[in-house]
């Protein structure tokens, strides 16, 4: 018995030493985030989802793109500058990458690297667009880029790419003065 119970315990060891240490898990026991390098991968809609709805006073403004969206690429900019335009405000710039699992240490990685990005970048790779598009918005299509610019209960959607700066701050300069 007591053979079995070591062996029992140095199963479990092993396993626990196996796991990768940057992954968290939910109730369930499955991943609910993990990290490729310094980004937060959710291969779960559900796992992400608290992240995108704080309730709280601060701005967020939350961007789904991708590595391979030329539209993505060329809003990008306007994230930056806001995030350094605001670091000192209680706005909050997240860039949600729909970049394939495959290519986040390939592409979305030194993509980043390069570009020197500053926002917080997170990476959503859940394969099942149909079940959670709906979740973010009915009225969404599933085309990126999108902006969602959320605080408190109040949020606002662009649904197409962001045509200059100016109107990415003057939406967010509405949700500051709410």
């Amino acid at each position: 018995m007591r053979t079995f119970l070591f062996f029992a315990f140095a199963l479990f060891a092993a396993f626990l030493q196996a796991q990768d240490s940057t992954s968290t898990l939910t109730a369930k026991g499955l991943p609910a985030m993990r990290r490729v390098g310094h980004i937060a991968v959710y291969e779960k809609y559900d796992a992400l989802a608290p992240v995108l709805q704080q309730n709280n006073d601060t701005t967020y403004v939350i961007n789904f793109w991708a590595t391979w969206c030329k539209p993505c690429i060329e809003e990008m900019p306007y994230f930056e500058q806001l995030h350094q335009n605001y670091a000192n405000k209680k706005v909050k710039v997240i860039l949600v990458s729909l970049d394939f699992s495959r290519q986040l240490e390939s592409k979305l990685l030194p993509f980043i690297a390069d570009r020197k990005l500053q926002p917080e970048v997170i990476a959503l790779t859940d394969s099942k667009y149909n079940e959670w598009i709906d979740k973010i918005s009915p009225e969404w299509s599933g085309a990126i880029p999108i902006t969602i610019v959320r605080k408190g209960n109040e949020r606002r959607l662009v649904l197409e790419e962001m045509p200059d700066y100016e109107s990415l701050e003057s939406i967010v300069k509405h949700f500051i003065n709410l």
